[in-house]
């Protein structure tokens, strides 16, 4: 069998989990990869142009893409206490009339439309750029993810709302962030052993923590150990290691608003 292609985020909660299966570390069952790594926006790109065969999401995706590619149980980004933030620069009172994004597929302009509809001027861009182009006024405010959320102090940024705050207050669920999908056109074996080598490639991150620091250090965009670890234990989670029936539930809510 070819290898399949592999598309993920460099972000610190996918390379941490992926570690295992990408460098020998667990049983792959005869499965290679071909690891391409890009940002959240370029995956979701990727995934409506059909390139991967195994590919991170964002979850709000999954009903455009439902018909080529099907949702795994394993390698999902999903939690409490771990959603988007809208941030503004400190102080700064007058009406919010432009926001960054960090991308228009993201379940982060999702979450942005279904608490904050008014904000519609909207501004897409990588979301590593999107702190410092609110500090620098290019837009009003912004919606952070990934290593942003925890560093946007350093920028003279203030928190509007947690939007995953409110979509836990709304429905009472975790909110679903990123999910990791298989192309349908492979065989139904590949498809389940693909799910169990990541849950395998996952506890083996989880059980062996200090393993993937090389790996993870070498693609994260903030490089502070303290940020890759609050990072890594807030979005690598039992979801990731399998969705269950309430992640299950939550992805349906997402995807049906």
């Amino acid at each position: 069998m070819r290898p399949l292609e592999l598309y993920i985020s460099p972000c610190p909660n996918d390379t941490f989990a992926f570690e295992a299966l990408l460098n020998g570390r667990v049983d792959t069952e005869g499965i290679e990869f071909n690891l391409h790594l890009a940002d959240i926006e370029e995956l979701n790109i990727a995934a409506t142009q059909s390139l991967p065969d195994i590919g991170k999401i964002s979850t709000s995706l999954l009903p455009i893409i439902a018909g080529e590619y099907e949702l795994l149980d394993s390698g999902s980004a999903l939690g409490r206490g771990n959603g988007q933030l809208l941030v503004r620069r400190k102080g700064d009172c007058t009406p919010i009339r432009s926001v960054a994004i960090p991308g228009v597929h993201t379940t982060a302009n999702a979450m942005l439309t279904l608490f904050f509809p008014e904000l519609e001027h909207r501004t897409p861009m990588l979301f590593s750029d999107i702190a410092q182009a609110v500090a620098d006024g290019v837009c009003d405010a912004g919606v952070l993810i990934h290593e942003g959320r925890f560093v946007y102090g350093r920028y003279g940024l203030e928190l509007v709302a947690d939007l995953g705050a409110l979509w836990e207050q709304s429905t009472g669920l975790p909110l679903p962030l990123g999910a990791i999908t298989a192309r349908r056109s492979l065989p139904e074996d590949v498809r389940r052993a693909v799910e169990r080598v990541i849950a395998r490639s996952v506890r083996f991150a989880m059980e062996h923590p200090d393993v993937s620091r090389p790996f993870v250090k070498a693609h994260a965009r903030e490089m502070d150990d303290d940020v890759i670890d609050k990072h890594i234990s807030l979005f690598v989670n039992e979801f990731t290691l399998s969705l269950g029936s309430e992640g299950r539930r939550a992805v349906r809510h997402l995807t049906e608003i």
